[in-house]
């Protein structure tokens, strides 16, 4: 039952309202900032938008920050894209094949494996990541967008979420698809892929967001500017050595790579939330 208070009603909507302003309060203060001049910036940052948008964007995205040694915005956020959409991408196929070999095979040490793919939960790339690193130097992987993506791409959290869910699919649907003539391979093709859609998109979104945020491993990687990310370029112009940072252009600069994930979020927000509830079952 459902009871109607119009003094809680308006607790909550206030609670709402606040909460909402204290997240979206440092993202107002870095666009205002992004349309000031660096002076008006250095002196404080005024509450209300400058005049100097387009001029500010127009630079960081043209010619970037020279004295900060990296590469012009758009080349680091296609870095960043790429980086993104492969870890994503390797990361669902693969562990949407490796959980349908888990659930659907039956072959010796099956559970070993599962556990196996499992453990490596407590084994981060922070951990290891100098072994890692040495394997990637030696395949000539350094500053190439192999070297940046490969690495990461495998995922154990992701095989136990699908293994979880293909666990939940009736046995009576892979009989009849066995009895019609369905291989392995068209089973997984046309009857376990569209009935993992929603959950392919609550991961591709989570998946993404971990892909573009990545900074240890492609300061490490890459040495070559043309393959920095924008996560890495915002860290240089950051750190100015002796020089002023320019927060105008820094801030201009941090709300356009804060772009590409909210419309990820946005475009696949209706599938997203269903994927995390059906997942919650």
């Amino acid at each position: 039952m459902v009871e109607r208070r119009p003094l809680l009603n308006v607790l909550q909507h206030a609670v709402l309202i606040l909460g909402a302003a204290l997240f979206v309060f440092p993202i107002y203060l870095a666009f205002v900032a992004s349309t000031h001049t660096a002076q008006e910036v250095n002196s404080g940052i005024p509450l209300l938008p400058g005049a100097e948008m387009l001029s500010n964007y127009a630079q960081v995205l043209g010619e970037g920050i020279s004295t900060a040694g990296a590469p012009p915005l758009w080349l680091m956020l296609m870095n960043s894209t790429v980086m993104a959409l492969s870890i994503t991408i390797g990361k669902i196929a693969i562990s949407l094949l490796s959980a349908f070999a888990i659930v659907y095979f039956r072959f010796p040490f099956r559970l070993l494996a599962f556990w196996t793919i499992f453990i490596t939960l407590m084994l981060p790339v922070e951990v290891r990541i100098l072994p890692t690193y040495e394997v990637v130097a030696q395949l000539g992987m350094l500053n190439s967008y192999a070297g940046l993506s490969i690495p990461l791409i495998a995922s154990a959290t992701a095989t136990f979420l699908f293994r979880q869910f293909f666990m939940t699919v009736p046995d009576e649907l892979t009989e009849a698809a066995r009895i019609d003539g369905a291989g392995p391979m068209k089973f997984f093709r046309d009857i376990l892929l569209p009935l993992s859609r929603t959950n392919i998109a609550a991961l591709f979104v989570i998946l993404f967001i971990y892909g573009w945020n990545q900074y240890l491993w492609p300061l490490l990687v890459t040495t070559d500017e043309s393959y920095y990310t924008i996560v890495m370029g915002i860290q240089r112009m950051a750190n100015a050595g002796e020089e002023t940072p320019q927060w105008h252009l820094i801030m201009a600069t941090a709300i356009l790579a804060l772009l590409p994930p909210v419309v990820v979020i946005l475009g696949m927000q209706r599938l997203f939330v269903r994927g995390l509830v059906e997942v919650e079952k």
